[in-house]
């Protein structure tokens, strides 16, 4: 790879690998990985998998799972969907999941004008956060 142009697709145990260092040997591959990529697209499933697996799994705290996926997206070389990645983060920080954050704002971009659900903590932050949300039931009212 080196001296060549790497554009790649990661996944999220790619992510994974590289912040929590579960696999020494896999994560030093994916830390080099990373390092040599010209663009590492990183799709907002992959950060709603990895905010969900980082903590559920890890069971590492939402402010530390917002600064580690802020200072991933950050970076020169990744591309993302910057303002779903942002409504995520601002739904992590207000003590929500970062996965409605994104599929709100998501949603929002394609058309989308109310965020729907039977979570009522995710309609909440959402509403804090601006955005137009509703249970399911009021919406057939």
């Amino acid at each position: 790879m080196g001296g060549r142009d790497v554009r790649l697709t990661l996944d999220t145990n790619i992510l994974i690998r590289a912040c929590v260092d579960d696999d020494p040997e896999q994560a030093a591959v994916a830390r080099d990985l990373l390092d040599r990529a010209t663009l590492a697209v990183i799709p907002i499933l992959t950060l709603c998998e990895f905010s969900w697996i980082l903590a559920r799994s890890f069971k590492i705290a939402s402010v530390d799972i917002a600064a580690v996926i802020e200072g991933i997206v950050e970076s020169e070389t990744v591309l993302t969907d910057r303002p779903a990645v942002d409504a995520g983060l601002d739904m992590l920080r207000a003590g929500g999941d970062f996965a409605d954050g994104a599929i709100a704002m998501m949603g929002q971009a394609a058309g989308g004008t109310i965020f729907a659900s039977f979570d009522k903590k995710a309609l909440n932050l959402w509403r804090n956060q601006g955005g137009q949300a509703a249970e399911p039931a009021t919406l057939l009212a």
